[in-house]
């Protein structure tokens, strides 16, 4: 037991070295280098949003816009609500030469698909599994309410909780597919032509610069 704990918290004390060696390779103005050091943390030690964050911080530094985009996109996959990766996106993404206007969509589907992004895939679940309890509790109100406006007001109230408790489970579905199921592609390229069909041969129809975003 007590070597299991010494091995972790080396696990625990090599990482944090390995953290803080980039931190300060991106303090002294070393971004390339800082770059590095965080892409060798991310495929070794796994994956966090503020590694991403600092890793398309460092990127940004160092003018590759591509990157940079890539790993801000990749800290708000892991994390939504994470304000100072959505801005540099947005601040990165005004540097890409592409001014590519996106598709109109129906008022609805934009703002379920905003709502849903609001939250991880775990937050979700547990705010389902949560509402679901409430329902089991409006539930057992209703079968053993003694009064006829008691046992209304269970059962409407029941009735929502199951729908919300129903709709929040299908979010973290969505959220889990939006993770592991994805068909978005960053441009690495400083430009690449986009043809008529998937053949060299095809006619080549307008060009993408790095950083732009494709499906």
């Amino acid at each position: 037991f007590i070597s299991l704990i010494l091995c972790f918290s080396q696990l625990a004390f090599n990482q944090s070295n390995e953290v803080k060696k980039a931190n300060d390779l991106y303090t002294k103005g070393d971004y390339s280098d800082a770059a590095k050091q965080y892409e060798k943390i991310v495929s070794t030690e796994g994956v966090a949003a503020e590694l991403y964050y600092n890793l398309g911080n460092a990127y940004y530094k160092t003018n590759e816009i591509g990157r940079s985009i890539l790993n801000y996109e990749r800290a708000l996959r892991l994390s939504p609500s994470f304000e100072d990766a959505r801005f540099n996106l947005e601040l990165a993404q005004s540097k890409v030469v592409d001014n590519i206007v996106p598709s109109p969509t129906f008022f609805i589907r934009r703002w379920l698909q905003n709502l849903v992004k609001l939250l991880t895939s775990n937050q979700w679940i547990v705010i389902s599994f949560s509402v679901f309890v409430t329902f089991l509790i409006f539930a057992l109100l209703f079968i053993f309410g003694t009064t006829r406006k008691t046992r209304q007001f269970a059962f409407y109230s029941g009735l929502v909780l199951l729908g919300i408790s129903f709709f929040t489970l299908i979010f973290s579905g969505i959220r889990k597919n939006q993770m592991y199921n994805h068909n978005d592609a960053i441009v690495m390229s400083g430009v690449v032509s986009v043809k008529s069909s998937p053949d060299k041969s095809g006619t080549d129809l307008f060009q993408l610069h790095e950083g732009a975003k494709v499906s």
